[in-house]
């Protein structure tokens, strides 16, 4: 199925079930607004229960087959690769698609493709060379028998992502769960129905069996009905905090394999002996992509003392350099935020910042001048920030920083783990090997030293509230798989 474009309205009618295009069991259409200017651009069908019903029957009935299941893996690397191949070429499209429901600058969804890229090759690189079966050599010589282990497929998998990052959630789950051999019912929101739409064409073009793939866009209570249905055998999640412990609960109670990306309040630890024009330059991106909607946004900014002052004039200058506005003008830096509840969010934590007696160096709960018709924030900046203080330690999902003081690096430390999160982080300094003993210390999943980018062949995830379980690599691949032994 292609989508109707009729005076620039993308139209998707039909919903992704199993590798084809079905009717859904309700007709009414889910208008897109654009984050930018309010204006429908897009509709699409939503899935109900009866629908997810239908995704999860034809996902038990194809794992059950075995056609993709017992597929050597080689052959199950091959389709991947096609699909893979389809993402690259119609980059572009996507980059548009996503910057046109979410309001991500242009910047951000370009830039993000070649990250896709990579992200995809890691779990390629790791299913060509993954043991999914090996023969253990015996501790004790003398053993009567020998011992097979194999890596082989859960089952059906819900895979359930966030609108914010939606083609980097998605394929982060469906490659790994498909590459070993998993059925996948993919949930995603109402918000992405477009570019969520175009990924279920590139999935119907890479030729995989029927019944393996559906993809289906669903609010929240219909969520939870795949997450609950009795023949889904994995939760795979990217979303926030809450609604994480609502699942895990879910899962707990049915013994159901779970595997939770969560939320983040991440900390940029600046060291003394850093170079603070390098470090702010890093924070732009560090901190504020996406338009500062990213569970990995490093908004927590701890400033040594002898150099405080420094350090917030320097990202004063930058805040106050920022663009906002049309995501699709390249000038933009920051875009609209998703939804006006969104926008509401942020601005009410601008205010509970000033009430905190936070001081407000840049920005404030004002809608920049002429945007009003959006969906957008004015990039802010707090300074004279309390690590416990409520825009601290909460996420706020927006265009907002604070910076803290520290004593020493005992105290920098002590701050930047002060969090109930732990998904992410960074560290500055003119010292390297300085710079990874401090991140050492730091109880999070991933942290950079000196800006460095996303590595996509090591695990991702969170310590604390930010997470269970891991993404990327072989460690990602492997938590798509149940171990069996075999005795000889």
């Amino acid at each position: 199925m292609h989508p109707e474009e009729r005076k620039h309205m993308i139209t998707y009618g039909r919903l992704f079930i199993g590798g084809t295009w079905v009717e859904p069991s309700n007709p009414e259409l889910l208008d897109i607004p654009s984050p930018h200017d309010q204006s429908v651009v897009g509709r699409a069908a939503q899935a109900q229960p009866a629908d997810i019903d239908r995704a999860v029957e034809a996902a038990r009935a194809s794992f059950e087959g075995g056609e993709w299941r017992l597929t050597p893996p080689a052959q199950r690397i091959a389709a991947l690769r096609r699909f893979n191949t389809l993402r690259e070429e119609n980059a572009e499209k996507i980059a548009h698609l996503i910057s046109l429901e979410n309001g991500s600058a242009g910047w951000f969804t370009r830039a993000g493709q070649p990250g896709l890229t990579r992200q995809a090759n890691a779990y390629l690189k790791a299913a060509e060379e993954f043991a999914w079966e090996e023969t253990l050599v015996p501790s004790d010589p003398a053993s009567p028998v020998r011992s097979v282990v194999r890596r082989e497929a859960v089952g059906v998998v819900a895979a359930v992502i966030p609108w914010n990052s939606p083609f980097s959630s998605a394929t982060s789950k469906i490659i790994p769960s498909l590459l070993a051999g998993n059925s996948v019912v993919l949930k995603v929101s109402p918000e992405n129905s477009l570019s969520m739409g175009f990924l279920a064409e590139l999935l119907e073009q890479a030729g995989l069996p029927e019944g393996v793939i559906s993809v289906v866009p669903a609010d929240r209570e219909t969520s939870e009905y795949l997450v609950s249905h009795q023949d889904v055998d994995k939760i795979a999640f990217t979303g926030s905090t809450r609604a994480g412990r609502r699942i895990a609960a879910i899962a707990g109670e049915q013994l159901k394999r779970v595997s939770l990306e969560l939320g983040g309040k991440s900390a940029a630890i600046i060291l003394p002996d850093a170079d603070i024009d390098k470090a702010v330059a890093g924070v732009k991106f560090g901190s504020l992509l996406n338009n500062g909607e990213s569970c990995i946004a490093q908004t927590r900014i701890l400033a040594p003392r002898s150099r405080y002052e420094e350090v917030v004039a320097g990202l004063k200058e930058l805040v106050e350099s920022l663009k906002v506005g049309d995501p699709n003008d390249p000038d933009t830096f920051i875009g609209p935020m998703i939804r006006p509840d969104q926008q509401e969010r942020v601005r009410n934590y601008i205010h509970l910042g000033i009430e905190e007696g936070a001081r407000l160096v840049t920005g404030g709960p004002q809608i920049p001048e002429g945007l009003e018709k959006g969906n957008y924030v004015t990039p802010t900046l707090f300074a004279d920030v309390d690590n416990s203080m409520r825009i601290a330690q909460e996420e706020i999902f927006g265009p907002v920083l604070v910076v803290i003081a520290y004593d020493d690096e005992d105290d920098a430390v002590r701050i930047a783990n002060d969090s109930e999160y732990g998904l992410s982080g960074g560290v500055w300094s003119a010292d390297e090997e300085h710079a990874l003993a401090v991140a050492r210390r730091v109880r999070t999943g991933t942290i950079t030293i000196n800006g460095a980018s996303v590595a996509f062949d090591g695990p991702f995830g969170g310590f604390k509230a930010s997470g269970i379980g891991r993404e990327y690599g072989a460690v990602g691949l492997g938590t798509y798989t149940e171990y069996k032994t075999v005795t000889v």
